[in-house]
């Protein structure tokens, strides 16, 4: 029941509802112009060419991907008016316009306190040039440092990072923060949740925050209030309000988790039963996850104290800093990330892109979803027609039947390039993964679709000529073992139902 109650929910806060509204209110109007205010029809008429004429000209001059143009002309043009209002809706942002200013002051203040050790640079910068001057791209577009000394940990799966994440939590002195996309009460988060409780009675400090949408999803609207009973800190960020604003944009999709300045976690793997395997949602689900240890952390501790601090006045932030006392000595460069919808750099692409671009050998690549604009479609061909081996694993039970179906409208053009794409059989690759040539890797949270790369609060973890590349390649290579491979001719055997729907949805592919 409650289920039932809450996809109500989600599905009158939706964009597509405001989507249906307002193409309904349209025709409305027009019937309104026929019926009742025949005599102002040339005056509409006039009104609804100056508002396509106008829409046109912005869309034109923006800095929007091609297919977003398209997507938001195909809305425009049979529907100037209301099409028209609803393009301004959705570029005045009603409803986040204090978010953007919370956000943008959290941001500056946090900046000063990440630590860029220039001598680090040049090492980087001698022994490979190019992933250098991607660390200056990463430094100035969020203040990222680039990090030595810091053991980096892979987990091919939510059971191993489960365990581990039990051990450090057991571990902790001084604070815990958690920031999650998903949490859902069950098996996993139950024995997280004993922990926490046991450590506020220790007295360490306890802070959770997940993003809005779980009050229509998983957990109820007092949640946070029942966390702070038991002592730990809550926030729900950004909760849904009716109307005001659309559900996709703007949610905290970041998986982060950190103990004393010393431990940090991040990848896919949320904090719900599936992600362990103990439920079975799409066959076996498979994810990925990568612990850091040593002087990197702080980037994540960092990001963490950022986001929750938009809803405070006052920031405070070294106090959190100075916990990493121990020496780590590890081989190779880690650079933690974080990418924001509310700015117009696209962060999580244009290091997916770098990879591809500079790449020789190889990349490997896992994503559940495969919804690409212009550039990144280019960047996966090029590097397939340059001889670079691309392979793409995902899911062969996906969790959305539309949007993959809508991810197979990309695959013929990314085959005839020569990249390979794999479906894994046991069920769902939840995992964000690339590696390549042996040196360089991404694990976080970004996906390879509009939501992750242009609408959603992201974050990952660069790792060059780390210990544990050798861990992500054997992963993806014994997961590849258990996928099949997609031909030309296995898409022609698919579903009549799935092309027509992969062809109608792609029309509005950055909507979903």
């Amino acid at each position: 029941m409650k289920k039932s109650k809450r996809g109500i929910l989600r599905g009158i806060f939706s964009r597509a509802t405001i989507i249906v509204v307002l193409l309904l209110v349209q025709v409305f109007l027009l019937l309104s112009t026929f019926l009742w205010f025949n005599h102002y029809r040339l005056h509409l008429e006039i009104l609804g060419i100056v508002l396509m004429i106008g829409a046109v000209l912005y869309l034109v001059n923006s800095q929007m991907d091609t297919l977003s143009i398209i997507t938001w002309l195909l809305v425009i043009l049979p529907f100037p008016i209301l099409g028209t209002l609803f393009l301004i809706y959705t570029k005045q942002d009603w409803g986040y316009r204090e978010l953007k200013s919370l956000i943008k002051k959290s941001t500056q203040a946090i900046k000063p306190y990440f630590q860029y050790d220039q001598r680090i640079l040049y090492k980087l910068k001698e022994s490979h040039a190019r992933t250098y001057n991607l660390a200056q791209y990463l430094h100035r577009s969020g203040g990222f440092p680039v990090y030595k000394n810091t053991k980096v940990t892979y987990f091919p799966n939510g059971q191993s990072k489960f365990e581990e994440m039990k051990k450090q939590l057991l571990k902790a002195e001084k604070f815990i923060f958690l920031e999650y996309f998903i949490i859902a009460e069950g098996l996993m988060w139950g024995e997280i949740l004993s922990i926490l409780e046991q450590k506020v009675q220790e007295g360490v400090e306890v802070r959770v925050m997940y993003d809005g949408m779980l009050e229509l999803s998983t957990l109820s609207f007092d949640y946070a209030k029942r966390l702070e009973k038991i002592g730990i800190k809550a926030k729900v960020f950004s909760p849904i309000t009716p109307f005001v604003s659309t559900y996709y944009n703007y949610r905290d999709h970041r998986k982060i988790l950190v103990i004393d300045n010393k431990v940090a976690f991040n990848g896919g793997i949320n904090l719900a039963d599936e992600y362990i395997n103990q439920i079975e949602r799409f066959g076996y689900w498979k994810d990925t996850a990568v612990m850091l240890e040593g002087e990197g952390v702080a980037s994540f501790t960092l990001m963490f104290l950022q986001m929750w601090s938009t809803t405070n006045k006052d920031y405070e932030f070294a106090p959190y800093l100075t916990q990493n006392f121990h020496e780590i000595v590890a081989n190779g460069y880690v650079i933690p990330y974080s990418d924001s919808p509310l700015d117009h750099e696209k962060v999580g692409e244009n290091v997916y892109i770098d990879i591809l671009n500079q790449a020789r050998d190889y990349v490997y690549i896992m994503t559940p979803y495969l919804i690409l604009d212009s550039e990144m479609e280019h960047a996966l061909q090029f590097a397939a027609e340059r001889g670079v081996d691309v392979k793409i694993i995902m899911p062969g039970i996906p969790d959305k039947k539309v949007p993959f179906a809508l991810a197979k409208r990309y695959f013929p053009a990314l085959l005839d390039a020569g990249v390979k794409i794999y479906e894994f059989t046991p069920g769902f690759v939840h995992a964000k993964v690339f590696i390549a040539d042996d040196i360089k890797a991404v694990v976080g949270t970004i996906n390879l679709d509009y939501r992750s790369l242009y609408h959603h609060f992201e974050c990952a973890t660069y790792m060059y000529q780390t210990d544990c590349l050798v861990d992500i390649k054997a992963d993806f290579k014994e997961t590849l073992k258990q996928s099949r491979r997609v031909t030309r001719s296995t898409l022609q055997k698919e579903k009549i139902s799935t092309k027509l729907i992969g062809l109608v949805v792609k029309l509005v592919a950055p909507l979903l």
